[in-house]
């Protein structure tokens, strides 16, 4: 649905972004990871069309965004950081001005409009002028202004940015929902909203993509090891002398007694190497069973960091 080819954007001397290139398949929401001046924004403003790019291509839905951008944008709904509402408007009044300006054709206006309403919470909303609204609510109102015209494609930049915890759930959820028939881009620095929400992660640091994965995966693609907790039952210098002469392990330590005669150790392994049976089958052969083994994966955050840290570092 997304396809984006070696993207490159420069002001003046500075690349915003760098040969960006990534494809999104069709109903997959990804999110899109990080720090402040990484390329985010102008990623997605050269896909929405807003910017041109010096070098690259991007397409939607097969469209050149860059050589046909009106018949592209037909396809994408977009939702800046700060959405582009009309205070002085009802919400009913602005969702017309907006199916006005994307001379929206083949849908009718009022039941498209209504349907929108429901689907990102407003209905008992419509009249109000977007004024009186919380910020919660003109959230969802810059999310109904996306949807108008029903876009394959909605791409969201910090939806949920300055929103309480009770608004953030309510948005996160308009958002599942809307993921079950639309391709999604998702930015955002909150990065439990990419594990609650999102089923991929790209992250872009110095213009440039970094990781391109599943949350789930990104731990072991930073480090390329496996870290464990294992419980083992027996005498602490017997079991690090045997953890240690494992080939793979590079790393063992007891950390604390769990329970009468039984340490929790925590083992870690050489890159690429899963040192699981081999070190079951020299602690059975030692006379040393294990209680409980559970891997250790890195928090999305820690994920992040690292990532920004080792690889964007060497741009």
């Amino acid at each position: 649905m997304i396809e984006v080819s070696a993207l490159t954007k420069t002001y003046g001397k500075k690349r915003g972004i760098d040969r960006v290139s990534f494809a999104i398949g069709e109903g997959e929401i990804v999110g899109f990871l990080g720090p402040n001046g990484a390329g985010k924004t102008t990623t997605m403003n050269v896909i929405t069309g807003y910017l041109s790019a010096n070098s690259g291509a991007a397409y939607i839905g097969g469209i050149d965004v860059l050589e046909d951008p009106i018949t592209a944008k037909r396809k994408v709904g977009y939702l800046p950081e700060q959405p582009p509402l009309y205070m002085d408007m009802t919400v009913e009044e602005y969702l017309n001005f907006i199916f006005d300006l994307k001379k929206v054709r083949e849908l009718k206006r009022a039941a498209h409009l209504s349907e929108i309403a429901a689907l990102v919470g407003l209905t008992d909303h419509y009249k109000r002028l977007i004024r009186n609204l919380s910020k919660g609510y003109k959230q969802r109102v810059g999310l109904a202004q996306a949807l108008v015209g029903n876009p394959e494609v909605l791409i969201l930049d910090e939806p949920t940015v300055g929103l309480d915890p009770k608004q953030i759930i309510e948005i996160r959820n308009v958002i599942k929902a809307l993921g079950k028939s639309r391709t999604i881009i998702l930015s955002t620095h909150i990065l439990q909203e990419v594990s609650a929400i999102c089923e991929r992660v790209l992250v872009i640091n110095n213009g440039q993509i970094i990781a391109d994965d599943k949350p789930d995966n990104l731990s072991s693609m930073i480090t390329g090891d496996r870290k464990l907790s294992v419980r083992i039952s027996g005498a602490r210098d017997a079991v690090l002398k045997t953890l240690r002469e494992v080939d793979g392990i590079r790393y063992a330590e007891a950390t604390i007694q769990a329970e009468q005669g039984a340490f929790d150790y925590l083992v870690e392994a050489v890159p690429n190497i899963d040192i699981r049976k081999p070190m079951f089958g020299a602690l059975a052969k030692a006379g040393l069973p294990i209680l409980r083994m559970t891997a250790m994966d890195l928090s999305l955050e820690e994920v992040f960091m690292n990532l920004v840290a080792s690889k964007g570092a060497k741009k």
